[in-house]
Protein backbone atom coordinates (compact mmCIF):
# COMPACT_ATOMS: atom_id res chain seq x y z
CA UNK A 1 0.00 0.00 0.00
CA UNK A 2 1.12 3.54 -1.05
CA UNK A 3 1.22 5.99 1.44
CA UNK A 4 1.79 9.86 1.89
CA UNK A 5 3.70 10.94 4.35
CA UNK A 6 0.73 11.61 6.57
CA UNK A 7 0.15 7.80 6.89
CA UNK A 8 -2.99 8.08 4.33
CA UNK A 9 -3.25 6.37 1.49
CA UNK A 10 -2.11 8.04 -1.65
CA UNK A 11 -4.18 5.23 -4.16
CA UNK A 12 -7.25 3.14 -3.50
CA UNK A 13 -7.20 1.51 -1.07
CA UNK A 14 -6.87 -2.73 -2.10
CA UNK A 15 -7.06 -4.19 1.48
CA UNK A 16 -9.09 -3.85 4.42
CA UNK A 17 -7.05 -2.90 7.26
CA UNK A 18 -8.02 -0.02 9.70
CA UNK A 19 -11.74 -0.90 8.70
CA UNK A 20 -10.90 1.05 4.88
CA UNK A 21 -12.24 0.96 1.95
CA UNK A 22 -11.01 -0.61 -1.44
CA UNK A 23 -12.63 2.34 -3.74
CA UNK A 24 -11.91 5.66 -1.88
CA UNK A 25 -8.40 7.33 -1.51
CA UNK A 26 -9.61 8.18 1.86
CA UNK A 27 -10.56 4.89 2.98
CA UNK A 28 -13.89 6.61 3.44
CA UNK A 29 -17.68 5.92 1.57
CA UNK A 30 -19.21 9.70 2.06
CA UNK A 31 -20.46 9.81 5.92
CA UNK A 32 -18.71 6.29 6.57
CA UNK A 33 -15.60 7.42 7.88
CA UNK A 34 -13.08 4.77 8.19
CA UNK A 35 -11.86 4.31 11.24
CA UNK A 36 -8.59 2.69 12.70
CA UNK A 37 -8.07 1.71 16.37
CA UNK A 38 -7.29 4.41 18.88
CA UNK A 39 -3.83 3.14 19.43
CA UNK A 40 -3.51 3.57 15.62
CA UNK A 41 -5.30 7.09 15.47
CA UNK A 42 -3.50 8.46 18.64
CA UNK A 43 0.36 9.47 19.89
CA UNK A 44 1.64 8.41 22.88
CA UNK A 45 3.70 11.26 23.54
CA UNK A 46 1.20 13.77 24.36
CA UNK A 47 -2.69 14.02 25.53
CA UNK A 48 -5.30 15.80 25.18
CA UNK A 49 -5.18 17.57 27.95
CA UNK A 50 -2.15 19.46 29.54
CA UNK A 51 -1.91 18.39 33.72
CA UNK A 52 1.07 20.92 35.56
CA UNK A 53 3.60 18.23 37.58
CA UNK A 54 2.59 18.38 40.70
CA UNK A 55 4.58 20.35 43.25
CA UNK A 56 5.49 19.93 46.48
CA UNK A 57 2.93 16.88 46.97
CA UNK A 58 4.18 13.75 49.17
CA UNK A 59 3.21 10.51 47.39
CA UNK A 60 -0.17 8.72 48.51
CA UNK A 61 0.77 5.57 46.59
CA UNK A 62 2.99 3.47 48.88
CA UNK A 63 5.28 3.08 46.25
CA UNK A 64 3.25 1.92 43.65
CA UNK A 65 4.13 5.16 41.61
CA UNK A 66 4.42 4.44 37.81
CA UNK A 67 7.50 3.72 36.67
CA UNK A 68 6.60 3.40 32.77
CA UNK A 69 4.14 5.31 29.89
CA UNK A 70 0.74 3.75 30.66
CA UNK A 71 0.70 3.10 27.16
CA UNK A 72 -2.41 5.02 26.37
CA UNK A 73 -3.03 7.35 22.73
CA UNK A 74 -3.20 10.79 23.12
CA UNK A 75 -5.63 12.78 21.11
CA UNK A 76 -7.39 15.93 21.72
CA UNK A 77 -11.46 16.01 22.39
CA UNK A 78 -12.37 16.34 18.81
CA UNK A 79 -10.58 13.57 17.88
CA UNK A 80 -11.83 11.33 20.69
CA UNK A 81 -15.11 12.47 19.71
CA UNK A 82 -14.87 11.27 16.55
CA UNK A 83 -13.35 8.49 17.05
CA UNK A 84 -16.53 7.05 19.43
CA UNK A 85 -19.18 8.31 17.09
CA UNK A 86 -17.40 7.19 13.98
CA UNK A 87 -17.16 3.35 16.01
CA UNK A 88 -21.01 3.76 17.02
CA UNK A 89 -21.91 3.89 13.33
CA UNK A 90 -20.51 0.82 12.73
CA UNK A 91 -22.99 -1.21 15.53
CA UNK A 92 -26.03 -2.70 14.62
CA UNK A 93 -28.85 -1.95 16.66
CA UNK A 94 -32.35 -2.59 17.24
CA UNK A 95 -32.54 1.50 16.51
CA UNK A 96 -31.10 1.17 13.10
CA UNK A 97 -33.39 -1.79 11.49
CA UNK A 98 -34.63 -5.51 11.96
CA UNK A 99 -33.25 -7.48 14.24
CA UNK A 100 -33.81 -11.40 13.40
CA UNK A 101 -31.81 -12.67 15.92
CA UNK A 102 -33.54 -16.01 17.01
CA UNK A 103 -34.01 -16.68 20.47
CA UNK A 104 -32.90 -13.86 21.94
CA UNK A 105 -36.05 -11.47 21.06
CA UNK A 106 -34.04 -8.42 20.20
CA UNK A 107 -37.01 -6.08 20.28
CA UNK A 108 -37.86 -2.11 20.88
CA UNK A 109 -37.24 -0.32 24.14
CA UNK A 110 -39.39 2.43 24.51
CA UNK A 111 -37.73 5.77 25.30
CA UNK A 112 -41.27 6.09 27.93
CA UNK A 113 -39.67 3.10 29.67
CA UNK A 114 -35.77 4.59 29.84
CA UNK A 115 -37.72 7.54 31.13
CA UNK A 116 -39.35 5.97 33.71
CA UNK A 117 -36.49 4.36 35.06
CA UNK A 118 -34.67 7.51 35.56
CA UNK A 119 -36.97 8.84 37.83
CA UNK A 120 -35.42 10.33 40.76
CA UNK A 121 -36.68 7.71 44.17
CA UNK A 122 -35.91 5.54 41.44
CA UNK A 123 -32.45 5.45 39.34
CA UNK A 124 -30.48 7.62 42.30
CA UNK A 125 -31.54 5.02 45.45
CA UNK A 126 -29.06 2.87 47.39
CA UNK A 127 -29.46 -0.81 48.35
CA UNK A 128 -28.18 0.53 51.73
CA UNK A 129 -30.94 3.22 52.20
CA UNK A 130 -33.23 2.97 55.37
CA UNK A 131 -36.22 0.29 54.31
CA UNK A 132 -38.41 3.62 55.40
CA UNK A 133 -36.88 5.51 52.73
CA UNK A 134 -37.63 2.99 49.78
CA UNK A 135 -41.25 2.49 50.16
CA UNK A 136 -42.24 3.40 46.73
CA UNK A 137 -39.23 1.23 45.02
CA UNK A 138 -40.64 -2.13 47.53
CA UNK A 139 -44.12 -1.13 45.98
CA UNK A 140 -42.76 -1.37 42.45
CA UNK A 141 -41.10 -4.37 43.42
CA UNK A 142 -44.17 -6.10 44.88
CA UNK A 143 -46.53 -4.91 41.94
CA UNK A 144 -44.24 -5.96 39.18
CA UNK A 145 -44.06 -9.62 41.57
CA UNK A 146 -48.18 -9.83 41.46
CA UNK A 147 -48.29 -9.43 37.31
CA UNK A 148 -45.54 -12.04 37.39
CA UNK A 149 -47.50 -13.99 39.15
CA UNK A 150 -50.63 -13.37 37.64
CA UNK A 151 -49.31 -13.88 34.27
CA UNK A 152 -48.29 -17.11 35.07
CA UNK A 153 -50.81 -18.47 37.00
CA UNK A 154 -48.03 -19.52 40.04
CA UNK A 155 -48.39 -18.44 44.42
CA UNK A 156 -44.46 -16.88 44.20
CA UNK A 157 -42.26 -15.59 42.42
CA UNK A 158 -38.23 -14.54 43.20
CA UNK A 159 -37.19 -11.18 42.09
CA UNK A 160 -33.62 -11.40 42.60
CA UNK A 161 -32.31 -13.34 39.54
CA UNK A 162 -30.34 -11.18 37.58
CA UNK A 163 -30.43 -13.27 34.28
CA UNK A 164 -31.83 -15.81 32.73
CA UNK A 165 -29.16 -18.09 33.48
CA UNK A 166 -29.12 -17.40 36.81
CA UNK A 167 -32.79 -18.00 36.88
CA UNK A 168 -32.48 -21.33 35.69
CA UNK A 169 -30.34 -21.15 38.63
CA UNK A 170 -32.23 -20.46 41.27
CA UNK A 171 -35.10 -22.80 40.10
CA UNK A 172 -32.81 -25.90 39.97
CA UNK A 173 -31.67 -24.93 43.41
CA UNK A 174 -35.14 -24.68 44.77
CA UNK A 175 -36.26 -28.12 43.51
CA UNK A 176 -32.98 -29.59 45.10
CA UNK A 177 -33.90 -27.74 48.68
CA UNK A 178 -37.26 -29.13 47.85
CA UNK A 179 -35.98 -32.88 47.18
CA UNK A 180 -33.68 -33.15 50.04
CA UNK A 181 -36.17 -31.83 52.71
CA UNK A 182 -38.10 -34.37 51.53
CA UNK A 183 -34.87 -37.19 51.87
CA UNK A 184 -35.04 -37.76 48.45
CA UNK A 185 -31.35 -37.14 48.02
CA UNK A 186 -30.67 -39.87 45.69
CA UNK A 187 -32.72 -37.75 42.87
CA UNK A 188 -29.75 -36.33 41.04
CA UNK A 189 -30.84 -37.31 37.28
CA UNK A 190 -32.52 -34.83 35.19
CA UNK A 191 -33.80 -34.88 31.90
CA UNK A 192 -33.28 -32.32 29.02
CA UNK A 193 -34.52 -32.02 25.32
CA UNK A 194 -32.15 -32.20 23.45
CA UNK A 195 -32.72 -28.64 21.77
CA UNK A 196 -32.65 -27.48 24.69
CA UNK A 197 -30.78 -23.66 25.56
CA UNK A 198 -27.01 -24.94 27.03
CA UNK A 199 -27.51 -23.02 29.71
CA UNK A 200 -30.10 -25.70 30.76
CA UNK A 201 -27.65 -28.57 31.28
CA UNK A 202 -24.97 -26.39 32.33
CA UNK A 203 -27.23 -24.87 35.31
CA UNK A 204 -28.12 -28.87 35.93
CA UNK A 205 -24.85 -30.10 36.62
CA UNK A 206 -23.83 -26.66 38.61
CA UNK A 207 -26.13 -27.56 40.95
CA UNK A 208 -24.77 -31.46 41.26
CA UNK A 209 -27.53 -33.05 39.07
CA UNK A 210 -26.75 -35.56 35.81
CA UNK A 211 -27.83 -34.64 32.86
CA UNK A 212 -30.41 -37.60 31.26
CA UNK A 213 -30.55 -35.78 27.04
CA UNK A 214 -34.44 -37.01 25.84
CA UNK A 215 -34.24 -36.67 21.37
CA UNK A 216 -36.70 -34.99 19.35
CA UNK A 217 -39.29 -36.55 16.91
CA UNK A 218 -39.38 -35.86 13.64
CA UNK A 219 -41.91 -32.78 14.23
CA UNK A 220 -38.94 -30.90 16.52
CA UNK A 221 -40.72 -31.67 19.97
CA UNK A 222 -40.28 -33.88 22.78
CA UNK A 223 -40.08 -37.71 21.82
CA UNK A 224 -42.59 -38.96 24.11
CA UNK A 225 -41.59 -42.51 23.73
CA UNK A 226 -38.29 -41.74 24.92
CA UNK A 227 -38.86 -39.33 27.59
CA UNK A 228 -40.97 -42.20 29.17
CA UNK A 229 -38.68 -44.69 29.04
CA UNK A 230 -36.12 -42.47 30.78
CA UNK A 231 -38.52 -42.20 34.19
CA UNK A 232 -37.02 -43.73 37.32
CA UNK A 233 -37.26 -43.07 41.11
CA UNK A 234 -33.96 -41.56 40.52
CA UNK A 235 -35.40 -38.35 38.07
CA UNK A 236 -35.53 -35.60 40.21
CA UNK A 237 -36.76 -33.44 37.13
CA UNK A 238 -37.04 -32.31 33.81
CA UNK A 239 -35.98 -28.97 32.01
CA UNK A 240 -38.00 -27.96 29.11
CA UNK A 241 -38.42 -24.64 27.03
CA UNK A 242 -41.79 -24.05 25.91
CA UNK A 243 -42.39 -22.99 22.90
CA UNK A 244 -38.72 -24.71 22.40
CA UNK A 245 -36.08 -24.14 20.69
CA UNK A 246 -37.22 -24.83 17.62
CA UNK A 247 -39.89 -22.23 17.45
CA UNK A 248 -42.52 -24.66 18.44
CA UNK A 249 -44.68 -25.30 21.47
CA UNK A 250 -44.71 -28.43 23.11
CA UNK A 251 -47.95 -30.05 22.87
CA UNK A 252 -47.39 -32.58 24.82
CA UNK A 253 -46.37 -30.59 27.80
CA UNK A 254 -49.37 -31.05 30.37
CA UNK A 255 -49.09 -34.89 30.29
CA UNK A 256 -44.94 -34.21 30.37
CA UNK A 257 -45.90 -32.39 33.75
CA UNK A 258 -48.67 -35.39 34.59
CA UNK A 259 -45.87 -38.42 34.52
CA UNK A 260 -42.75 -36.02 35.71
CA UNK A 261 -45.22 -35.60 38.85
CA UNK A 262 -46.01 -39.03 39.00
CA UNK A 263 -42.46 -40.06 38.73
CA UNK A 264 -41.74 -37.94 41.74
CA UNK A 265 -39.57 -35.21 39.99
CA UNK A 266 -40.17 -31.19 39.20
CA UNK A 267 -41.00 -29.64 35.80
CA UNK A 268 -38.78 -26.88 35.55
CA UNK A 269 -40.12 -24.89 32.60
CA UNK A 270 -37.59 -22.57 30.82
CA UNK A 271 -39.21 -19.30 30.09
CA UNK A 272 -36.62 -17.68 27.74
CA UNK A 273 -39.77 -17.52 25.20
CA UNK A 274 -42.72 -16.46 27.56
CA UNK A 275 -43.19 -13.31 25.10
CA UNK A 276 -44.79 -16.08 22.38
CA UNK A 277 -47.63 -16.82 25.00
CA UNK A 278 -48.06 -14.33 27.60
CA UNK A 279 -51.26 -13.34 28.10
CA UNK A 280 -52.79 -16.54 26.24
CA UNK A 281 -51.25 -19.33 28.39
CA UNK A 282 -50.64 -19.37 32.04
CA UNK A 283 -47.77 -21.68 32.50
CA UNK A 284 -49.37 -22.72 36.30
CA UNK A 285 -51.78 -24.25 34.81
CA UNK A 286 -49.61 -26.21 32.34
CA UNK A 287 -48.17 -28.21 35.52
CA UNK A 288 -44.81 -26.58 36.03
CA UNK A 289 -42.99 -26.17 39.50
CA UNK A 290 -40.44 -23.46 38.89
CA UNK A 291 -39.70 -20.85 35.64
CA UNK A 292 -37.76 -18.37 34.94
CA UNK A 293 -38.63 -14.86 32.99
CA UNK A 294 -36.27 -12.99 31.20
CA UNK A 295 -37.35 -9.34 31.41
CA UNK A 296 -35.33 -8.15 28.33
CA UNK A 297 -37.08 -10.58 26.28
CA UNK A 298 -40.81 -10.50 27.57
CA UNK A 299 -41.38 -6.99 28.94
CA UNK A 300 -38.59 -5.17 26.66
CA UNK A 301 -35.88 -4.08 29.21
CA UNK A 302 -32.67 -3.85 27.57
CA UNK A 303 -29.91 -7.07 27.14
CA UNK A 304 -27.99 -5.26 29.67
CA UNK A 305 -29.00 -1.69 30.08
CA UNK A 306 -25.78 -0.55 31.66
CA UNK A 307 -26.11 -3.05 34.56
CA UNK A 308 -27.56 -5.84 35.83
CA UNK A 309 -30.24 -7.55 33.62
CA UNK A 310 -33.24 -9.24 35.08
CA UNK A 311 -34.57 -13.51 35.24
CA UNK A 312 -37.63 -13.35 37.95
CA UNK A 313 -38.46 -16.99 38.62
CA UNK A 314 -42.14 -18.28 39.56
CA UNK A 315 -42.73 -20.91 41.64
CA UNK A 316 -45.67 -23.34 41.94
CA UNK A 317 -47.37 -24.15 45.59
CA UNK A 318 -44.76 -27.10 46.12
CA UNK A 319 -41.69 -25.42 45.36
CA UNK A 320 -42.84 -21.64 46.64
CA UNK A 321 -41.53 -22.23 50.35
CA UNK A 322 -38.22 -22.87 49.16
CA UNK A 323 -37.83 -19.17 47.29
CA UNK A 324 -34.50 -17.53 48.18
CA UNK A 325 -34.52 -14.17 50.01
CA UNK A 326 -34.44 -11.24 49.99
CA UNK A 327 -38.24 -10.52 49.10
CA UNK A 328 -40.49 -7.70 49.95
CA UNK A 329 -44.17 -7.99 51.91
CA UNK A 330 -46.53 -5.81 52.13
CA UNK A 331 -48.26 -4.94 56.21
CA UNK A 332 -51.12 -2.65 55.77
CA UNK A 333 -49.95 0.43 54.15
CA UNK A 334 -45.97 -0.08 54.58
CA UNK A 335 -44.00 -2.43 53.04
CA UNK A 336 -40.77 -4.76 54.24
CA UNK A 337 -37.99 -6.46 52.66
CA UNK A 338 -37.20 -10.07 54.31
CA UNK A 339 -33.38 -10.47 53.92
CA UNK A 340 -32.58 -13.16 56.11
CA UNK A 341 -33.57 -16.94 56.61
CA UNK A 342 -34.76 -16.38 59.65
CA UNK A 343 -36.62 -13.93 59.35
CA UNK A 344 -38.15 -15.85 56.29
CA UNK A 345 -39.06 -19.20 58.72
CA UNK A 346 -40.58 -17.29 61.25
CA UNK A 347 -42.27 -15.88 58.11
CA UNK A 348 -43.53 -19.86 57.35
CA UNK A 349 -41.06 -20.35 54.60
CA UNK A 350 -37.93 -22.34 54.37
CA UNK A 351 -35.85 -20.79 51.83
CA UNK A 352 -32.30 -22.68 49.95
CA UNK A 353 -30.75 -19.21 50.68
CA UNK A 354 -29.72 -16.18 49.31
CA UNK A 355 -28.58 -15.48 45.61
CA UNK A 356 -27.77 -11.72 45.59
CA UNK A 357 -26.64 -9.21 48.05
CA UNK A 358 -29.04 -6.66 46.71
CA UNK A 359 -31.94 -6.28 44.00
CA UNK A 360 -29.44 -4.30 42.29
CA UNK A 361 -31.44 -4.83 38.96
CA UNK A 362 -34.16 -2.01 39.67
CA UNK A 363 -33.68 -0.42 36.49
CA UNK A 364 -35.26 -3.58 34.74
CA UNK A 365 -37.77 -4.05 37.22
CA UNK A 366 -38.77 -0.10 36.25
CA UNK A 367 -38.98 -0.34 32.36
CA UNK A 368 -40.66 -4.15 33.07
CA UNK A 369 -43.77 -2.60 34.82
CA UNK A 370 -43.96 0.28 32.67
CA UNK A 371 -44.23 -1.45 29.61
CA UNK A 372 -47.19 -4.10 31.27
CA UNK A 373 -48.95 -0.86 33.08
CA UNK A 374 -48.41 0.76 28.82
CA UNK A 375 -50.07 -2.30 27.91
CA UNK A 376 -52.33 -3.86 29.97
CA UNK A 377 -53.49 -7.43 29.84
CA UNK A 378 -54.89 -6.68 26.54
CA UNK A 379 -52.39 -5.79 25.17
CA UNK A 380 -50.13 -8.09 26.39
CA UNK A 381 -52.35 -10.63 24.59
CA UNK A 382 -51.76 -8.48 21.77
CA UNK A 383 -47.75 -8.39 21.75
CA UNK A 384 -47.89 -12.30 21.59
CA UNK A 385 -49.96 -12.61 19.26
CA UNK A 386 -48.41 -10.15 17.10
CA UNK A 387 -44.64 -12.22 18.12
CA UNK A 388 -45.97 -15.54 16.17
CA UNK A 389 -48.21 -13.46 13.52
CA UNK A 390 -44.79 -11.99 12.18
CA UNK A 391 -42.76 -15.00 12.67
CA UNK A 392 -45.45 -16.98 10.67
CA UNK A 393 -45.47 -14.01 8.25
CA UNK A 394 -41.77 -14.71 7.76
CA UNK A 395 -41.98 -18.55 7.37
CA UNK A 396 -45.19 -18.23 4.53
CA UNK A 397 -43.24 -15.45 3.07
CA UNK A 398 -40.47 -17.24 2.47
CA UNK A 399 -41.26 -20.78 2.25
CA UNK A 400 -40.93 -21.03 -1.40
CA UNK A 401 -37.47 -20.64 -1.73
CA UNK A 402 -35.90 -21.60 1.67
CA UNK A 403 -36.67 -24.96 3.52
CA UNK A 404 -38.58 -24.85 6.49
CA UNK A 405 -36.96 -27.20 9.13
CA UNK A 406 -40.06 -28.62 10.73
CA UNK A 407 -43.61 -28.63 8.84
CA UNK A 408 -46.12 -26.33 9.85
CA UNK A 409 -47.29 -23.01 11.69
CA UNK A 410 -44.35 -21.73 14.33
CA UNK A 411 -44.77 -19.83 17.52
CA UNK A 412 -42.70 -16.76 17.47
CA UNK A 413 -39.53 -17.40 15.57
CA UNK A 414 -39.37 -19.01 12.00
CA UNK A 415 -36.31 -21.88 11.91
CA UNK A 416 -35.15 -22.70 8.09
CA UNK A 417 -32.41 -25.30 7.66
CA UNK A 418 -29.71 -25.51 4.67
CA UNK A 419 -31.40 -27.90 2.19
CA UNK A 420 -32.72 -25.35 0.03
CA UNK A 421 -28.66 -24.63 -0.73
CA UNK A 422 -27.36 -27.79 -1.51
CA UNK A 423 -25.05 -28.12 -4.72
CA UNK A 424 -24.63 -24.16 -4.46
CA UNK A 425 -21.61 -24.09 -2.49
CA UNK A 426 -22.98 -21.38 -0.39
CA UNK A 427 -23.84 -22.53 3.03
CA UNK A 428 -25.36 -20.79 6.02
CA UNK A 429 -22.60 -19.15 6.95
CA UNK A 430 -21.78 -17.78 3.72
CA UNK A 431 -25.69 -16.70 3.40
CA UNK A 432 -25.51 -15.01 6.52
CA UNK A 433 -22.03 -12.69 5.80
CA UNK A 434 -24.08 -11.54 2.35
CA UNK A 435 -26.97 -10.65 4.78
CA UNK A 436 -24.27 -8.00 5.95
CA UNK A 437 -24.13 -6.29 2.70
CA UNK A 438 -27.69 -5.93 2.22
CA UNK A 439 -27.84 -3.90 5.35
CA UNK A 440 -29.04 -6.78 8.07
CA UNK A 441 -27.30 -8.04 11.43
CA UNK A 442 -27.52 -12.18 10.27
CA UNK A 443 -30.08 -14.54 11.77
CA UNK A 444 -29.30 -16.82 14.59
CA UNK A 445 -27.16 -19.51 12.53
CA UNK A 446 -26.44 -23.04 13.19
CA UNK A 447 -28.79 -23.06 16.56
CA UNK A 448 -30.50 -24.94 17.54
CA UNK A 449 -27.71 -28.09 16.81
CA UNK A 450 -30.57 -30.30 16.12
CA UNK A 451 -31.14 -28.70 12.82
CA UNK A 452 -28.25 -28.68 10.14
CA UNK A 453 -27.42 -25.37 9.20
CA UNK A 454 -30.00 -24.00 11.15
CA UNK A 455 -31.19 -20.08 10.88
CA UNK A 456 -33.32 -19.07 13.49
CA UNK A 457 -35.53 -16.18 12.51
CA UNK A 458 -37.05 -14.22 15.14
CA UNK A 459 -38.68 -10.83 14.12
CA UNK A 460 -40.55 -10.09 17.23
CA UNK A 461 -44.10 -7.94 17.34
CA UNK A 462 -42.52 -5.21 16.92
CA UNK A 463 -41.91 -4.76 13.26
CA UNK A 464 -44.57 -3.16 10.65
CA UNK A 465 -45.36 -5.53 8.11
CA UNK A 466 -43.61 -2.90 5.30
CA UNK A 467 -40.26 -3.56 7.65
CA UNK A 468 -41.14 -7.84 7.36
CA UNK A 469 -41.42 -7.47 3.72
CA UNK A 470 -37.96 -5.65 2.96
CA UNK A 471 -36.22 -8.09 4.90
CA UNK A 472 -38.25 -11.30 3.40
CA UNK A 473 -37.49 -9.14 -0.04
CA UNK A 474 -33.80 -9.40 0.43
CA UNK A 475 -33.75 -12.80 1.81
CA UNK A 476 -35.71 -14.12 -1.17
CA UNK A 477 -33.84 -11.87 -3.32
CA UNK A 478 -30.18 -14.52 -1.63
CA UNK A 479 -31.69 -17.09 -2.14
CA UNK A 480 -32.74 -16.67 -5.45
CA UNK A 481 -29.38 -15.34 -6.08
CA UNK A 482 -27.60 -18.66 -4.61
CA UNK A 483 -29.64 -20.95 -6.64
CA UNK A 484 -28.78 -18.86 -9.89
CA UNK A 485 -25.05 -20.00 -9.24
CA UNK A 486 -23.66 -16.47 -7.95
CA UNK A 487 -21.33 -18.48 -5.64
CA UNK A 488 -18.34 -15.45 -5.94
CA UNK A 489 -20.84 -12.93 -4.50
CA UNK A 490 -21.60 -15.04 -1.40
CA UNK A 491 -17.78 -15.87 -1.11
CA UNK A 492 -16.55 -12.42 -0.90
CA UNK A 493 -18.85 -11.06 1.58
CA UNK A 494 -19.45 -8.69 3.27
CA UNK A 495 -18.00 -6.78 0.78
CA UNK A 496 -19.28 -3.44 1.78
CA UNK A 497 -18.51 -3.69 5.62
CA UNK A 498 -15.74 -1.81 7.82
CA UNK A 499 -13.16 -5.37 7.49
CA UNK A 500 -13.77 -8.14 5.14
CA UNK A 501 -14.45 -11.67 6.26
CA UNK A 502 -12.45 -12.56 9.23
CA UNK A 503 -10.88 -16.04 10.10
CA UNK A 504 -12.97 -16.82 13.42
CA UNK A 505 -11.83 -19.95 14.06
CA UNK A 506 -8.26 -18.67 14.10
CA UNK A 507 -9.38 -15.53 16.02
CA UNK A 508 -11.55 -17.85 18.83
CA UNK A 509 -8.28 -20.06 19.12
CA UNK A 510 -5.69 -17.50 19.37
CA UNK A 511 -7.08 -14.02 20.21
CA UNK A 512 -5.08 -11.32 20.34
CA UNK A 513 -6.19 -9.08 23.83
CA UNK A 514 -3.56 -6.47 24.09
CA UNK A 515 -2.71 -3.98 21.43
CA UNK A 516 1.40 -3.80 20.36
CA UNK A 517 3.34 -1.64 17.92
CA UNK A 518 4.18 -2.78 14.63
CA UNK A 519 7.31 -4.45 14.50
CA UNK A 520 10.23 -3.22 11.71
CA UNK A 521 9.31 -6.34 10.10
CA UNK A 522 5.64 -6.35 10.16
CA UNK A 523 5.91 -3.16 8.08
CA UNK A 524 8.76 -4.57 6.05
CA UNK A 525 6.52 -7.83 5.31
CA UNK A 526 3.02 -5.55 4.71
Amino acid sequence: MSMNNQGRPSRPVHTYDAGAYEDTFSGSRGLDQAEPLIFERGHFDNTGVDLDEPKGTPTRLAGLDREGEIGFPGLSEPEAMRHYVRLSRKNYAIDLGLYPLGSCTMKHNPRLNEKMARLPGFGDIHPLQPQSTVQGAFELIGELAHWLMTLTGTPAVAMSPKAGAHGELCGMMAIRAALDARGEKHRRRVLVPESAHGTNPATAVQCGFTVDEIPANEGGRVDMEAFKAKLGDDVAGIMLTNPNTCGLFERDIKEIADLIHEAGGYFYCDGANFNAIVGRVRPGDLGIDAMHINLHKTFSTPHGGGGPGSGPTVFSEALAPYAPVPYVKQNGDSWTMIEHEGEAREDGTDPFGRMTAFHGNMGMFTRALSYMMSHGSDGLKQAAEDAVLNANYIQARLSHVMTQAFEGTCMHEALFDDRFLKDTGVSTLDFAKAMIDEGYHPMTMYFPLVVHGAMLIEPTETESRASLDRFCDTLEGLALAAKAGEKDRFMAAPVHAPAKRLDETRAARSPILRWTPPTDEQVAAE
